[in-house]
């Protein structure tokens, strides 16, 4: 059997910093550039500013190297990875929006992609006029865009603004209509990345649906997610990528396993620009977070109902009176689902100093069927000065029924009946 894909020692790089032309350079620009810089560079060398002799070495930047893997049509891959792991270079490449610095992509199979919101869309175009103009770039001829046009109009489900310049449309509008005419492409291969986070979840799960009816008719999926729980119901197998590079091919449960593992305890993305991209740095961090059952065995699925033991390991670099530890469970998509903290739940820290563990006994929870992110923030009493903010481990919780469709968590009410 021919592959769909075939990835063969593939790297990207980047110059970092790079000064970037306003437009294009004419002839006698580029002429005069190239005859200019090696005497610019003599007359630094000669001046004691070796610097830019420097430049292009000390900025490069491989967001991939040697990345390899093969994928037969009517595989469903996903490819995980956290920030920065070179997922949506991976994409780009196999879209052909970008080139590969070295190695090889063959592809056989139309393709279809949805990478970023609205490529592709021109602002001051109405959706009808952006679904012809975005499905002409990806390869659909006007005849088969006219005749899905209906089709696409209801999926996306924005009848009523179709006609409406798309740079009145929210990002979830230009979600819903970039996808739906990639979708209805009917590609061989489909390649999507995380912008279907930006919908809301109910279209999120249209989409999941549309996508396994297309891995059905036996096309080809690649799918980069944060949403372990996504990757999980579409993907047997997924690649992980690290800093460009593939650390593991294979079972999407053990590759979710790396996953989880590489970024315990980084600084939160949000926080980075209040306590900086170094959790070592900070005046307090967590080195290490555990999770455990009540009978203290260590566990990452959990049951509804479930008590949770999590206990942290800390180091102090100076002193801090009454640190406030908080533990907040956010949901894979994002929204936060509970907090603990030692303020509001009346424990007193006293002044912390050195290293120790601190360690958190939840209630039963009572929080739907779901995969979960631990982040661990410490704040002072009043929640004013944040002095960490770090991503933990991921856990899942179970239960046979009950799943985001019954909100975040689900409590027993009392019920009476009068005739």
């Amino acid at each position: 059997m021919e592959l769909a894909i075939r990835v063969a020692n593939v790297s990207k790089l980047y110059h970092l910093g790079a000064r970037q032309q306003a437009g294009y350079a004419t002839l006698r620009e580029s002429l005069g550039a190239a005859v200019a810089a090696p005497i610019r560079r003599l007359r630094q060398f000669y001046q004691g500013d070796r610097t830019g002799l420097h430049d292009a070495q000390s900025d490069e930047h491989w967001a991939l190297k040697d990345v390899s893997f093969e994928i037969r049509p009517g595989e469903a891959i996903g490819i995980i990875g956290r920030n920065g792991a070179g997922k949506s270079t991976l994409l780009k490449i196999l879209s052909r929006i970008t080139s590969p610095t070295d190695g090889r992509v063959r592809i056989r199979g139309r393709l279809g992609s949805l990478l970023e919101v609205g490529t592709g869309f021109h602002p001051e175009l109405t959706g009808r006029e952006n679904v012809f103009l975005y499905g002409a770039i990806i390869g659909m001829g006007r005849q088969e865009i006219a005749r899905k046009f209906d089709a696409i109009v209801d999926f996306a489900e924005i009848d009523r603004f179709i006609d409406t310049p798309v740079k009145r449309y929210s990002s979830g509008m230009y979600v819903r209509l970039a996808f739906a005419v990639a979708a209805h492409m009917e590609p061989d291969i489909l390649l999507i990345d995380e912008v279907l986070s930006v919908g809301d979840l109910a279209f999120q799960r249209k989409c999941m649906e549309h996508t396994k009816r297309l891995l059905e008719s036996d096309a080809t999926l690649l799918f980069v997610s944060h949403n372990m729980f996504s990757i999980k119901a579409l993907c047997p197998r997924s690649v992980y990528l690290s800093k460009g590079k593939v650390v593991f091919d294979g079972a999407t449960e053990e590759a979710v396993c790396h996953y989880d593992q590489d970024g315990s305890m980084e600084v939160a993305n949000w926080a980075e620009k209040t306590v900086g991209s170094d959790p070592s740095q900070c005046p307090i961090s967590i080195s290490s977070m555990e999770t455990l059952d009540d009978e203290g065995q260590s566990r990452t699925l959990f049951k509804y109902g479930d008590r949770i033991r999590i206990r942290l390991h800390y180091e102090v670099r100076k002193p801090i009176r009454e640190p406030n530890f908080t533990v907040a469970m956010v949901r894979s998509d994002a929204v936060a689902c509970c907090n603990y903290n030692t303020s509001m739940d009346g424990f007193s820290t006293a002044l912390v100093s050195g290293s120790g563990t601190i360690e958190l006994r939840t209630p039963p929870l009572k929080l739907v069927s779901e995969l979960y992110a631990l982040h661990v923030l410490v704040w002072d009493t009043s929640f004013q000065h944040l002095y960490c903010a770090q991503v933990g481990k991921s856990i899942h919780i179970s239960h046979p029924d009950l799943s985001t469709e019954f909100g975040v968590f689900h409590e027993p009410a009392e019920w009476c009946w009068r005739n």
